[in-house]
């Protein structure tokens, strides 16, 4: 096989795996700052492409100020679904808050198909269809400009995990009740975790809705994500970026070797083997936490 052709595969991968990452990182950032695991990610993805397509189509408003209104909105959705769902199990046992989540999910899926429809909607955000070169490769124009997205927006939450505020989410991660011991609001860090995860998940569904369209699919980018973050580790925002990349290079290329021999599908099937292997060989992830409890 063409060397070359295997490179491109790779690069446009690796791009595409960036946009994984902005998934993964909203699942990191609710993890990392609440110990839960959030399953309904995807469906916040979906629900955040279909809220710049109310604004940009219904209400008539320009991108430019569509999307920070949806980020806006959703990032109220964030802290509404903590304040309404979530706060009540605060202590409670993990499953149960896990469970929430996948209700959440079904139920944000299920509204958005009775509103929405089935039938897939275009999100013309401005990204060309045309390819950019970089000299013989040719490179996916929505995938470069998401790749700088995700980098961005990782580049922000590392810096305010160094803040004030992120030490104070960190803490409440790290126990509750201790926590609460010291004066901490862990309702209102939580939250804000929630607000945060929303907004990252309005730009994840943006930039997969524009290549994809917007319909129920986009619900289904939590199993990207959730492989992700679980590569990477649950509590590692530098973890997901890297594990995308990673994760985006074997899908392309496998698929790009095995789907002409086997007919498609392999995409799926290396995602699934990725996560499974993972939570059997290192459960923590390549740059995770790796806490130990003695009983």
């Amino acid at each position: 096989m063409d060397l070359m052709y295997l490179l491109e595969l790779g690069i446009n991968g690796a791009l595409s795996g960036l946009m994984y990452s902005l998934v993964a990182m909203g699942i990191v950032l609710i993890y990392k700052s609440s110990s839960v695991p959030n399953l309904a990610q995807g469906a916040l993805t979906m629900i955040g492409a279909y809220v710049v397509l109310a604004f940009a189509n219904g209400a008539g408003l320009p991108m430019w100020a569509a999307i920070p209104l949806a980020m806006l909105t959703m990032m109220g959705l964030g802290l509404g679904i903590e304040r309404v769902a979530l706060r009540r199990l605060a202590g409670r046992p993990i499953v149960m808050i896990l469970m929430m989540t996948l209700g959440l999910d079904i139920f944000l899926r299920a509204v958005t198909l009775v509103i929405g429809g089935g039938t897939a909607r275009p999100l013309d955000i401005g990204i060309g269809n045309d390819p950019l070169f970089l000299g013989p490769l040719l490179l996916n124009r929505a995938y470069v400009v998401g790749a700088v997205v995700a980098l961005g927006l990782f580049a922000v939450f590392v810096f305010f995990f160094r803040t004030r505020r992120g030490v104070v989410l960190r803490a409440i991660a790290d126990d509750y009740m201790a926590s609460w011991s010291v004066g901490i609001s862990v309702e209102r860090g939580v939250a804000l975790s929630w607000a945060l995860s929303s907004l990252v998940a309005t730009a994840a569904g943006v930039l997969w809705g524009s290549i994809q369209g917007v319909d129920q699919s986009l619900s289904l980018l939590l199993l990207k994500g959730i492989t992700v973050a679980v590569l990477g580790g649950m509590d590692s925002l530098g973890g997901a970026v890297l594990a995308g990349i990673a994760l985006g290079v074997i899908e392309a290329v496998a698929a790009g070797i095995l789907d002409p021999l086997l007919g498609g599908g392999t995409r799926e099937l290396v995602v699934a083997l990725v996560l499974i292997l993972t939570i059997m060989i290192r459960p923590h992830g390549l740059f995770g936490r790796h806490d130990i409890e003695r009983l």
